[in-house]
């Protein structure tokens, strides 16, 4: 299957995926990755499925479904390994806005970057700024250079007139240090207009793998907005900022987007004619996670691990 969906999507709306990719062929071996080890590693591009047979399944899931946000190349391995991809955007363009999920290690080539020009939208996967992390993170085809692909996202965020949005993923036990400053300063310098901090919420490729702890995603989240609009993921993509008039829901929906400073926890309070007692059984619960950052305190929704 190369069409599925349409699946609802934090980072874009209704999204119907497109798996151009086997899988996991990939240029990279994430310790993280929720579909498990990669397979077959490689850096070389070829052709994989028929552009025809992916516009035909797109079609046929798409008749009868007029509210789709984004037709998302979201497959089992790196998208941009592909080298008919730039073909099948074009040829799906038709159908409505393309998006493009890549974790960016192929930038520094030019055919790559000529592909991704054709996209609405490029979602860019920028899990570390120092080489020792990323080996560590991303585990990369050993022919891949860390500077060559910093310099192919720059060369590329200066071309491209679409949308680009960065993913950065947390993992507890790396001694991240000032990188994440560096991580959000650079998102920021390549113009991205929005940033998702991700950890871990399903069974990753490797055992040890675990969440950040919250203390570090709060202080990521500060970093990160004070720059750009910011947003974490930890878990269900459905429609988190709605407010139901439940304020169980929409304390521990809310969360899962933002951290909560404690004053906009108060006001939410105030609007339901709630007392700080909800927040306290929410804790005790363990539903609801208190950090102090900055000597603010941050709310947030327990992650609770699928491992």
């Amino acid at each position: 299957m190369i069409v599925f969906g349409p699946v609802p999507s934090r980072r874009l709306g209704k999204s119907l995926g497109i798996n151009n990719i086997p899988v996991k062929i990939c240029t990279y071996a994430c310790v993280y990755c929720q579909i498990g080890r990669t397979l077959q590693m490689t850096t070389e591009r070829r052709k994989f499925y028929d552009p025809n047979d992916m516009v035909r399944e797109t079609k046929e899931k798409i008749d009868g479904i007029d509210d789709i946000d984004y037709i998302t190349f979201v497959p089992d391995g790196e998208p941009t390994l592909d080298t008919n991809l730039g073909k099948e955007i074009e040829l799906l363009k038709n159908f409505g806005k393309v998006a493009v999920i890549t974790n960016a290690s192929l930038l520094w080539r030019e055919d790559v970057r000529n592909d991704l020009m054709k996209a609405d939208l490029v979602s860019i996967k920028v899990d570390a700024m120092e080489e020792p992390t990323w080996k560590k993170i991303n585990r990369p085809h050993p022919k891949l250079e860390f500077s060559r692909i910093i310099d192919g996202i720059k060369i590329f965020a200066e071309e491209y007139r679409g949308t680009i949005i960065t993913e950065t993923m947390l993992i507890d036990g790396i001694e991240y240090g000032d990188e994440i400053k560096h991580i959000a300063d650079f998102v920021g310098e390549i113009g991205a207009k929005k940033a998702y901090i991700a950890v871990p919420t399903r069974p990753p490729a490797e055992p040890w793998v675990r969440a950040a702890k919250p203390e570090l995603v709060a202080k990521a989240y500060d970093m990160f907005s004070r720059i750009l609009k910011t947003e974490y993921l930890v878990g269900y993509e459905g429609n988190e900022f709605a407010a139901h008039g439940n304020l169980e829901d929409d304390i521990l929906s809310i969360p899962s987007v933002h951290p909560m400073r404690k004053e906009a926890v108060e006001k939410l309070l105030a609007k339901d004619g709630k007392t700080w007692d909800e927040v306290e059984r929410l804790i005790r619960e363990g539903k609801l996670v208190e950090v102090d950052y900055e000597g603010k305190k941050f709310y947030m929704r327990k992650i609770k691990s699928r491992q």
